[in-house]
């Protein structure tokens, strides 16, 4: 089984990265000026500006 790839507020990171916001179904509906946080491993997530967003690092957040 993989890595998991989208966080909730007060997971901790597992690797060094930027991280952003994504909707509940991201590849439906694109989030307008998403939060992006830089992550330490281990750092503790912060909350969301929405409870049904979650944190995902950025370079996987992009839909092709």
């Amino acid at each position: 089984m993989g890595e998991k790839s989208e966080f909730e507020p007060g997971d901790k990171a597992p690797n060094p990265g930027v991280y952003m916001e994504v909707g509940e179904a991201s590849f439906h509906t694109e989030i307008q000026d998403p939060q992006m946080i830089t992550m330490e491993r281990g750092e503790t997530f912060p909350q969301t500006t929405n409870k049904d967003r979650k944190w995902k690092k950025k370079s996987k957040a992009k839909v092709h």
